[in-house]
C-alpha cells in the first residue's frame, strides 16, 4: 500500500502544470540589475515570459528609450533566465493576457507606489498571483544615464 501510494504521489509531481511566471519591463540600456530581476523571477517558477512595454506608453510616464524595440528585444532574449519575449507589450495586465499567455505568477519589483501597483497590477492582485521582488538599489537605467552624464 505504501508503494502504491508513493508511486501516486511521484505520478501527481511528474504531471504537476508548470508555473509560467510573467514579468513586465522596458529593458531599456540592458544591465546587471535587469538580469538580477530576471533570475529572482525566474526562480519562482518554471518558465520566465518577458514583457517589453511599448516606446509610447514607456515615453508617457517615464522617458523615451535610448534602445529601439528590436534592441532591447534582442537582448533580453540573450539573458539565459528568460525563455520567452513579448514585445509590444501593454501597461496593466489584464484577466484575458494572463489567460492569453497562462501566467501562473505576475512578478515586479518592490520600487513603484501602492497607487501604481493597484493601478498596473490590480488583476494579478485580485487573483491571488502577484508577487514582488526587492529591487537592485543602484543598478537602474536612470543611474546608469546619470553615471555617463556625470564622466
Amino acid at each position: 500500500m505504501k508503494k502504491l501510494i508513493l508511486l501516486i504521489c511521484l505520478c501527481a509531481f511528474a504531471y504537476a502544470k508548470p508555473v509560467r511566471v510573467y514579468v513586465d519591463v522596458v529593458g531599456d540600456l540592458f544591465h546587471a540589475g535587469h538580469v538580477r530581476f530576471f533570475k529572482k523571477a525566474r526562480e519562482e517558477g518554471d518558465y520566465l515570459i518577458v514583457g517589453i512595454h511599448r516606446d509610447d506608453e514607456v515615453a508617457d510616464y517615464k522617458r523615451q528609450p535610448y534602445l529601439t524595440m528590436e534592441e532591447r528585444r534582442i537582448a533580453i532574449e540573450a539573458c539565459r533566465y528568460v525563455d520567452e519575449v513579448i514585445v509590444d507589450v501593454p501597461i496593466g495586465i489584464s484577466e484575458e493576457w494572463i489567460e492569453k499567455y497562462d501566467i501562473g505568477l505576475v512578478i515586479h519589483g518592490d520600487d513603484f507606489s501602492e497607487e501604481n501597483k493597484q493601478a498596473h497590477y490590480g488583476v494579478p492582485i485580485r487573483l491571488g498571483i502577484f508577487k514582488t521582488v526587492p529591487y537592485t538599489q543602484g543598478t537602474s537605467t536612470t543611474d546608469i544615464i546619470e553615471r555617463i552624464r556625470s564622466r
